[in-house]
């Protein structure tokens, strides 16, 4: 018997590892739910039992970002990259610029989504395995929004301070490092992230919004895309993703019960702190990020050729380190530590990192 046919841990960008309670609880939620004598995905979402999960859901997310009554949520379907469009449609109006800060993969994406629905002004742009800090900004007094990404996932970037509020709406794609920190909720007008990095199943995306940027989208706004009829519909002028919010419900709790997002934060800097020190340790492993915007949950990094990274990809998937692949558009190799992905997956990844630099060095 092989170590993968012990043990898999994933570290995949794109779905996180849920944590095995989180995965009993939902496993016993799709055979019924409560006393529904339903499964969870027959719930419909007009019902009481739906609009009962919805209101937990959000309950318990407004507690463990100490959310104001002055926010709303909503729970979208949809990736966060459905936002890059709907964000301009929402608070540019007719025909006010935005301003965006390029640090890599994501927020380039964002600009170039965005730029069909507004006038882009990029006011910064990272280079070199750095992030533009944003004392250099160059912050518009007439924009609509000043929109960045908190972490680049392709490139392993990571802002570890929030920017100060000023008197343009702040707006942040946080879907890597949502509930991976304590945010400073009141300095932004919106955040917005995908939920299956950290909250669980693909198919929603959690916005939430100050309510005085309601009620300025473009004419031509569907309405599923309007964040102001969807906040005064609860989230259902369209079907909600009913099943991904429960999930959402699920990790919610459990990340409240482990302590919240103080402990959240410090577990991602220990998870990550292992991986670091064996990129360090000598040249070898090379992490092209900057030790001061390395990301506690996107850990990136390369081999000294380019076969070795192929090696390195192949006999992790032998040993149960599963979906290491670096972002196609960036390459090498990424280890993503989100909510859920356990101290003993970092453990046995940095373990085997060590074993292959010996026997491959």
């Amino acid at each position: 018997m092989t170590k993968a046919d012990e043990m898999r841990f994933s570290f995949a960008s794109a779905s996180s590892k849920l944590p095995a309670e989180i995965l009993a609880a939902i496993s016993a939620d799709v055979i019924a739910w409560q006393a529904s004598g339903m499964s969870a995905l027959e719930l419909p979402f007009t019902g009481k039992d739906f609009a009962d999960i919805l209101a937990q859901a959000e309950h318990e997310l407004r507690a463990v970002l100490e959310l104001p009554e002055c926010y709303r949520i909503l729970f979208l379907q949809g990736g966060a990259s459905t936002q890059f469009t709907t964000l301009p449609m929402n608070l540019a109006g007719e025909a006010r610029p935005c301003d965006y800060v390029l640090s890599g993969h994501w927020s380039r994406r964002a600009i170039e989504a965005a730029s069909g629905w507004c006038d882009v002004r990029v006011i910064a742009s990272g280079s070199n395995g750095s992030l533009p800090e944003p004392a250099s900004w160059r912050r518009s007094s007439d924009a609509a929004y000043c929109h960045y990404t908190s972490n680049e996932t392709a490139e392993g970037l990571q802002y570890h301070e929030y920017p100060e509020a000023s008197d343009v709406p702040l707006i942040a794609d946080m879907t890597a490092d949502f509930l991976t920190r304590p945010i400073p909720i009141e300095r932004f007008g919106l955040v917005y992230a995908s939920a299956q990095k950290n909250l669980g199943a693909a198919g929603l995306t959690i916005v939430i919004v100050h309510e005085d940027l309601l009620g300025q989208a473009k004419h031509a706004t569907p309405a599923s895309l309007d964040y102001a009829r969807q906040a005064a519909a609860g989230s259902k002028v369209n079907t909600p993703p009913t099943f991904a919010i429960l999930v959402a419900l699920r990790m919610l709790t459990w990340l409240r019960a482990q302590g919240g997002l103080d402990a959240a934060a410090a577990r991602n800097i220990a998870k990550s702190a292992k991986l670091y020190a064996v990129i360090d340790a000598d040249n070898f492993y090379r992490c092209l990020a900057a030790p001061r915007y390395r990301s506690s949950v996107s850990v990136c990094f390369r081999l000294p050729q380019p076969e070795l990274d192929l090696l390195f990809l192949q006999e992790a998937q032998e040993n149960g380190l599963c979906h290491l692949q670096g972002h196609p558009a960036v390459g090498g190799i990424r280890a993503s530590l989100y909510n859920g992905v356990t101290d003993e997956a970092v453990t046995a990844l940095a373990d085997f990192m060590s074993d292959f630099k010996r026997r491959r060095g």
